[in-house]
């Protein structure tokens, strides 16, 4: 684990442990299972959907918008544009998240049948109680940040709570990571999608041709996601054809201010290749 990441890890656990202490386990568990289901991720017939990302703010690039964001409506657009899911940074000290904007993500896309995913640095079960609790129907775990026994703690809970799980890779040794939990878990009744992330963690750069490089690498059996890095329709459309069932888009969605046009035309490109 890279020494940024291990920062952020550790974090998140003194966030957790003071959450605990607000509300204990058993109270959170019978919220999220009392709270109404999400919508399902529904993973469009012609072989390519988008993840279209709300992120207030990027290390690498700074703010991406403010505070006072609008939060409804962005999400509502990326839902009109066609995104199959919103995923919604939380991690509050360097991207500006904060549970309230799942909450508020969540309920604006209820209506909508689009699932809300939280992003956010999972290190605890906890967290995903959390995030169905405020309505939120997946949640993305970062493979590098645990060992197999915390994964698999995580993934349980997620298939209790009836919600997906993006499990995102950044190496090959992740990737192995991610096979492996694939095939061992090939016969439960469960959602998971494997991602790869072309940004690098210790210099926060993209590193495009790292999704092209290890597509091959990610099993067959899970939709394959493409993160960081996916800009424009073009993008969409070549890392389709090398492969690639989904992508996720925060950043240029963000500056755009009327994201559903992109969203359109990068589905568009994307599914162009299944002709």
């Amino acid at each position: 684990m890279s020494g940024i990441l291990k920062e952020i890890a550790q974090a998140s656990l003194e966030r957790v442990e003071q959450a605990r202490q607000r509300e204990p386990e058993s109270a959170l568990w019978q919220r999220a299972a009392d709270t109404p289901p999400a919508p399902q991720l529904q993973l469009h017939q012609d072989g390519f959907d988008i993840i279209a990302e709300l992120k207030l703010r990027s290390p690498a690039s700074g703010a991406l918008a403010s505070g006072d964001a609008d939060i409804e409506e962005r999400v509502r657009a990326y839902a009109r544009g066609g995104a199959a899911a919103v995923s919604v940074l939380t991690e509050p000290s360097r991207f500006d998240g904060d549970l309230r904007h799942l909450a508020r993500a969540s309920a604006a896309l209820a209506p909508l049948g689009v699932p809300a995913m939280r992003k956010d640095f999972i290190v605890d079960h906890y967290q995903i109680m959390e995030a169905r609790a405020l309505g939120a129907g997946g949640v993305l775990v970062i493979l590098r940040m645990l060992d197999h026994g915390r994964i698999t703690d995580l993934l349980d809970c997620a298939a209790m709570l009836k919600m997906f799980v993006l499990l995102e890779a950044f190496s090959e040794q992740d990737l192995a990571i991610a096979r492996q939990l694939v095939e061992e878990r090939a016969e439960r009744v469960e959602q998971l999608l494997v991602g790869i992330n072309s940004r690098d963690l210790d210099t926060l750069q993209v590193v495009p041709h790292r999704l092209e490089e290890m597509v091959d690498q990610l099993p067959e059996e899970a939709p394959r996601v493409a993160e960081s890095g996916v800009a424009t329709a073009e993008d969409a459309g070549r890392l389709a054809a090398a492969g690639y069932r989904m992508a996720l888009v925060g950043h240029a969605l963000m500056k755009q201010e009327q994201p559903e046009a992109l969203i359109r035309d990068m589905l568009a490109a994307g599914r162009k290749q299944d002709d």
